[in-house]
């Protein structure tokens, strides 16, 4: 089945959910622009846009999406499993995160598990830091500092 994107603005630029009609494959970072598709977006991606748009506006804290988990491995489901369960305006380290997924050596393999993930916000990397500051983010520190900023954690 062919994949549809729709953006979705931001005060830090656009974003883009790419999807079917039965799941979103992946969710673009406004530093990975993508051309949005023409026509009406299928049935999974307008949800996951819709929430967005009321995550972004402030009233949407969790989401009810269904992510394509095709490719990934073990190690990065267990890790995007245990970055669903940080509530919306909380932080956790990366040593929190590879306690929590019972690898407590495996920071920087919970690093890059974050990076690989391709649904930022639904999966919520950005809630990720280090035990010395922010922490990366593939969007950079300007919109991870929104992102935290939205929900409160002035980090």
């Amino acid at each position: 089945m062919e994949t549809f994107i729709a953006n979705v603005p931001s005060p830090v630029g656009p974003w883009a959910v790419e999807g079917t009609a039965d799941t979103v494959t992946a969710v673009y970072l406004p530093t990975q622009p993508h051309p949005a598709s023409t026509g009406t977006p299928p049935r999974a991606v307008a949800s996951a846009v819709a929430q967005l748009e009321e995550y972004f506006g402030g009233q949407r804290r969790e989401f009810d999406v269904h992510l394509s988990t095709d490719r990934a491995t073990e190690f990065q489901r267990d890790v995007w499993d245990a970055l669903i369960t940080i509530p919306y305006g909380e932080v956790r380290t990366y040593g929190e995160v590879a306690e929590s997924v019972e690898r407590p050596r495996a920071s920087r393999a919970v690093g890059n598990a974050n990076h690989a993930n391709p649904w930022p916000i639904f999966v919520p990397c950005h809630r990720v830091v280090s035990t010395t500051g922010l922490g990366g983010y593939g969007g950079g520190d300007t919109v991870k500092r929104y992102l935290l900023d939205l929900e409160g954690v002035h980090y």
